[in-house]
């Protein structure tokens, strides 16, 4: 399921669409979601305080495909204000195209599932 919302130009306060979109995630009504502000920065830290939430920021397609890859990434964040829309594009379908590779990855993330479970 996708669960869109926009502010439009309203100013608002990241922190709420970081908190709703990552809580999504975190209890499955999700499997992952996309952020976009300003710089991208703020979403990717709100997003990152919700439970197996794991947020990054990307700028470039590498980026967003080595955070599917590795990292197994379930919120991409970006920035409105520093990327085009076409490459916006193109990020956002490599993101959601691109499977997780597990393997020694897959150890590294559980290690943060398990340190984060501590708490």
């Amino acid at each position: 399921e996708m669960c869109i919302r926009d502010s439009g130009s309203e100013s608002v306060d990241y922190p709420d669409f970081a908190f709703e979109v990552a809580r999504a995630v975190s209890e499955g009504r999700a499997a992952r979601g996309i952020l976009i502000c300003g710089t991208g920065i703020g979403m990717c830290i709100a997003a990152n305080k919700v439970r197996h939430v794991r947020a990054a920021p990307c700028h470039d397609c590498i980026t967003a495909e080595m955070s599917r890859r590795h990292n197994d990434a379930n919120v991409l964040c970006l920035s409105a204000d520093l990327l085009g829309e076409d490459l916006i594009d193109r990020m956002v379908r490599i993101w959601l195209e691109t499977e997780f590779e597990s393997g020694r990855h897959g150890r590294r993330v559980e290690k943060i599932t398990r340190f984060e479970d501590q708490k």
